[in-house]
C-alpha cells in the first residue's frame, strides 16, 4: 500500500514540476503516472550502477557529478515516455532537482 502512495506522490510531484518549469511538460495524469513509474525503476536499477561506474569522477568533483547523472536519467525518461517531454540536458538537471525537492516535500507532508 505504501508503494502505491509513494507512486502517486511522485506522480503529483512530476505534474507540479511540469507546471512550474516551462521546458518540462506532461500531457496528462496517465503520462505522469507512467513517467513516475519509469523514473522509480531507473533510479532503483540504473542509477546505482552509473554511480558505481563513475565513482572516480564523482569523487573528483566532490559529488557534483551525481547531479549530471540525475539530469541525464531524467532527460532519458523524457525521451521514452509519450507525453512527458524534457527539452534538454540542463532542463533535465534542473527538473531532477525540482522533482526531488517537490517529491520530498509532498512525502513529508502526506506520509506522517
Amino acid at each position: 500500500m505504501t508503494l502505491l502512495v509513494v507512486w502517486l506522490i511522485n506522480t503529483l510531484a512530476l505534474i507540479l514540476v511540469a507546471y512550474l518549469m516551462p521546458s518540462i511538460s506532461v500531457s496528462g495524469f496517465w503520462s505522469a503516472l507512467a513517467a513516475a513509474a519509469l523514473l522509480g525503476l531507473v533510479n532503483t536499477f540504473i542509477r546505482p550502477l552509473l554511480i558505481l561506474l563513475t565513482l572516480p569522477v564523482t569523487i573528483l568533483t566532490l559529488g557534483l557529478f551525481i547531479f549530471v547523472i540525475n539530469g541525464l536519467l531524467f532527460w532519458f525518461v523524457g525521451s521514452f515516455i509519450q507525453g512527458f517531454v524534457v527539452s534538454g540536458f540542463w532542463w533535465g538537471v534542473s527538473g531532477a532537482i525540482a522533482y526531488s525537492i517537490v517529491s520530498w516535500a509532498l512525502s513529508a507532508l502526506l506520509l506522517k
